[in-house]
């Protein structure tokens, strides 16, 4: 041994054991490490909207503050079992939701909109929006289809709701229909 103050394992003719060898082994590693990280980092990349939503729900708009649950629950109204296409945004105690259902007004009676027994089209429960057909509305924040006119309103203390209706008839909705549905906490 030399007095370099290191513990290398010599072979017979002095020099370090696996040095060359060690030498030509660290760069292939650095090599595949690297091609390996590259794929897997663009993929992040590229997916990162879908692996990465705010509480882990893939239905949350970024900037969300707190669960669906915690508003909706809040305002006693359950968004429709058929529900499908679901996006949210939650912010300052109120949730703007957006969603297509078959059974809006099934919907609109268990908000307390319109009354039970009551078409959810008599005059005195909703009004006209200025939507005209074909036209689509997103409010800023929230992700996903917007309703997509025209649209009827309905409005209470604790939700409000934009209902896409028939282009065609003015006394049915569309089939599904879109709603825009806007909680807001006491």
């Amino acid at each position: 041994m030399s007095g370099s103050g290191t513990d290398e394992a010599r072979t017979g003719d002095g020099a370090p054991a696996g040095g060359p060898r060690r030498r030509r082994v660290l760069p292939g590693l650095g090599i595949a490490l690297l091609i390996l990280a590259v794929p897997v980092g663009g993929t992040v990349w590229l997916f990162q909207d879908e692996l990465f939503h705010p509480f882990g729900d893939s239905r949350a708009c970024e900037g969300s503050e707190v669960p669906l649950s915690d508003v909706v629950g809040a305002a006693d109204t359950a968004i429709p079992e058929d529900a499908t296409d679901i996006h949210y945004v939650t912010r300052n105690g109120s949730a703007q939701v957006t969603f297509v259902s078959r059974r809006m007004p099934d919907f609109l009676h268990r908000t307390g909109l319109v009354p039970y027994g009551t078409s959810a089209f008599a005059s005195r429960y909703r009004s006209k929006y200025a939507l005209v057909d074909g036209e689509t509305e997103l409010p800023a924040g929230l992700c996903g289809s917007g309703v997509r006119g025209p649209v009827m309103t309905y409005g209470g203390s604790s939700v409000s709701v934009m209902v896409e209706r028939s282009p065609f008839n003015e006394e049915s909705f569309r089939r599904p229909a879109r709603a825009l549905v806007t909680y807001r906490t006491p």
